[in-house]
């Protein structure tokens, strides 16, 4: 549970955390995956994370999933 103070009235009130959770996949990892299955949709089925944090992770590093694919 997360406190946080209303902008309004300034009481406390508990929350809960919402959204989803970090994902802290290295690069190496992602890249392993994408190179082994030749899929953005499988590997990240596979490494339990979004097709959009496959993307970021890659696009960090300078790198695109057709360039890993490729390899």
């Amino acid at each position: 549970m997360k406190m946080v103070k209303c902008p309004y009235c300034g009481k406390v009130a508990a929350t809960l955390l919402l959204g989803r959770p970090v994902s802290n996949i290295g690069v190496t990892k992602v890249c392993d995956t994408l190179r082994l299955y030749r899929s953005v949709p499988v590997a990240a089925e596979k490494l339990g994370c979004s097709r959009a944090y496959i993307y970021k992770v890659l696009k960090a590093e300078g790198l695109t999933a057709k360039d890993m694919i490729k390899r």
